[in-house]
């Protein structure tokens, strides 16, 4: 089954579970509407909520969209690069390309410079933060689902190496809310009020983040 939006066909993927009561729907990474729903649903049922769901399914599927476009290709610091390869050691900037060999390893170099980068911004915000809180260590690793963690009993805040790709009032955003967590562990009314005081435009932030 296909769903047509815009001129273009996208596949309806089923999964039909015992234990499902109700029905959702979304649209995953891959561009695919995925349906959870009853195992007795029949095919007609589906295709009528697909039709009552088309605006929600349209809206849903731009911001995946969105997602798909700000993930391909080579970025740095919220400039996107055209990669050209070229025989040199390294890798070289110039306007809106960047240059490096096809045997370069950019994982290799985004942590190098996030190391720098991300700790510089640490520091910093600490330095200014509202309130005395313990003095955090950064670690970085390249994570799926979330862009920072805050381990409250160790004081070690994980930042996910994606964001060297992205400005970096977003780095400073999650470091803010990580540092938050050092005081409130949970996202009760009083951790966000921490973060406004140290942040007052964070939901802009949050909210532009789910482009990414």
């Amino acid at each position: 089954m296909d769903l047509k939006i815009n001129g273009v066909k996208y596949p309806v993927v089923i999964e039909k579970k015992m234990k499902n009561r109700n029905t959702y729907i979304r649209v995953t990474k891959d561009l695919e509407i995925k349906v959870t729903t009853n195992y007795f649903s029949t095919n007609r049922y589906i295709v009528n909520l697909l039709e009552e769901s088309y605006s929600r399914i349209c809206d849903m599927l731009e911001v995946q969209l969105k997602k798909k476009e700000n993930n391909t290709g080579f970025f740095y610091l919220g400039k996107k690069y055209e990669v050209v390869y070229k025989d040199i050691d390294g890798i070289e900037f110039i306007d809106n390309r960047v240059f490096m060999s096809r045997d370069f390893d950019i994982y290799k170099w985004y942590k190098k410079q996030a190391k720098v980068l991300f700790l510089e911004h640490l520091n910093k915000i600490y330095d200014n933060y509202s309130i005395k809180l313990p003095k955090p260590s950064l670690r970085i690793r390249k994570m799926t689902s979330r862009w920072g963690v805050c381990n409250i009993k160790t004081h070690i805040i994980t930042i996910n190496l994606e964001l060297i790709k992205r400005d970096t009032k977003y780095l400073d955003y999650v470091i803010t809310h990580e540092i938050a967590h050092l005081k409130h562990g949970d996202h009760s009314s009083r951790f966000w009020a921490l973060v406004e005081d140290n942040m007052p435009d964070y939901k802009k932030y949050k909210e532009e983040m789910k482009e990414f």
